[in-house]
């Protein structure tokens, strides 16, 4: 048998909770956090200083919604991710801190953060 989905979730957290001690986003260095649910996947760009969102993306966004079959899947999370890059360098954002969120660098995390590499976005 699996992990308990409460308990799961919990050391979930309590990781985000360390990796938040340690990085944090200016308006010149947003943190990009990610979020990922069975169907979706989202992407914000947070200034921590001022603690309001800058940009965000997910596979509910209109540009990416018409042009994906299904939204949990890493070609969904690459598409956001360049999404995600166009927005901030229409913004003139061209360093960010990443924050994974406690998922682990591999799948669709990884995935989305190669395809801000892409876009011209420096972690």
């Amino acid at each position: 048998m699996g992990m308990d989905p409460k308990l799961k979730r919990k050391k979930k957290e309590r990781r985000h909770k360390h990796i938040l001690k340690k990085i944090f986003g200016t308006a010149n260095k947003p943190r990009v956090v990610v979020f990922r649910s069975l169907r979706h996947f989202y992407v914000q760009a947070v200034d921590d200083e001022r603690g309001v969102v800058i940009t965000g993306a997910s596979t509910l966004s209109p540009e990416v919604r018409s042009n994906i079959a299904y939204g949990g899947n890493k070609e969904a999370a690459a598409k956001v991710g360049e999404l995600v890059a166009k927005r901030l360098r229409e913004k003139g954002i061209e360093e960010i801190c990443f924050d994974r969120a406690g998922y682990r660098y591999h799948g669709r995390v990884r995935e989305c953060a190669e395809a801000m590499r892409k876009g011209g976005i420096k972690f």
